[in-house]
């Protein structure tokens, strides 16, 4: 869906889209099309781009704000979509910082030694909960999915190992209101819509995202210029070059994907990353640094070796 095609549904255009977000462009899911069908869809390119099948996975964890359902956790149904009868699987609700927060806990089963091999997703359909007439929030948001599986395997316990190296998660339900859904079963019986405070939530961004990024640095031992690449979230490219230069993180070394995808909370990052290691940018070996913020707020910041 192009920025051209809200000029008939809001007030807006090409030019303040672009101007305000570097958004171009996003998806939005067809009718036949759910976060269990786009997340079962990247946890199939996922598994064959690491050689394996359902069978060789213990765990999913499925980063989303919008299940198919209630509950069951939709994590269950992308399982049972995929042929797979064994291990167990949940979602993880930290709305855009979603997919940080499952990577980092799938990294904790991993070392806890309850799963061996871990699929990570993060799917959305946020389409389903704009509100199309609100402009300051309907031409920020698509849908998408994406996928990663990380693996067991001994390390020297040094910044040279492969997989998760780092991380750094953050709350605080204080800012609740600056960016949230204004329905939910114990409270209105409703869906609801999204609704954003966008300054605010702007203000916030940089300081927020720095602070999880220079814990997560401290805790490797390591500075910027040690990056390979740096994967943020994928909601505005103003915080995006704000949150890079801050930290002294080269422009080059930043994946943006934003102008693509739009904002697609939780499969934002997996987005990111599935366009830099499809393109041939990230490569084995390689230092990678992801980041995001969502509502709540909930921020951090996971630093791996792809």
């Amino acid at each position: 869906m192009k920025n051209a095609d809200f000029e008939g549904m809001v007030e807006t255009s090409d030019e303040w889209i672009v101007q305000r977000t570097g958004i171009r462009q996003r998806h939005v899911a067809a009718d036949d099309e759910t976060t269990a069908s786009l997340g079962e869809a990247a946890a199939r390119a996922a598994l064959g781009s690491a050689g394996m099948t359902p069978a060789d996975i213990d765990l999913i964890i499925l980063a989303t704000s919008t299940p198919n359902n209630t509950f069951p956790a939709t994590a269950v149904e992308i399982q049972n979509r995929l042929g797979m009868h064994h291990g167990f699987a949940f979602d993880m609700q930290a709305v855009c910082s979603g997919f940080v927060y499952a990577v980092a806990t799938a990294d904790l089963y991993i070392r806890g030694g309850l799963a061996k091999r871990v699929l990570v997703i993060g799917s959305e359909t946020f389409s389903r909960i704009l509100d199309w007439s609100d402009r300051s929030t309907c031409v920020l948001f698509g849908d998408g999915a994406g996928a990663l599986v990380l693996e067991a395997e001994d390390g020297a316990g040094v910044i040279t190992d492969r997989g998760v190296l780092a991380a750094s998660l953050r709350s605080d339900g204080a800012h609740k209101d600056k960016l949230f859904v204004d329905g939910g079963p114990s409270t209105t019986g409703t869906v609801g819509h999204l609704r954003m405070e966008g300054r605010e939530v702007f203000k916030h961004a940089v300081g927020m995202i720095t602070d999880v990024i220079e814990a997560t640095f401290g805790e490797a031992g390591i500075t910027a210029q040690d990056l390979d690449w740096f994967v943020p979230h994928q909601a505005n490219k103003r915080i995006i070059d704000a949150s890079a230069k801050k930290l002294g993180i080269a422009e080059q070394k930043v994946v943006v994907t934003v102008d693509l995808h739009g904002n697609t909370s939780a499969a934002s990052v997996p987005l990111a990353l599935s366009v830099a290691v499809a393109d041939g940018r990230i490569k084995k070996g390689d230092l990678v640094l992801l980041e995001a913020m969502g509502g709540g707020f909930t921020w951090g910041a996971v630093l791996l070796r792809w």
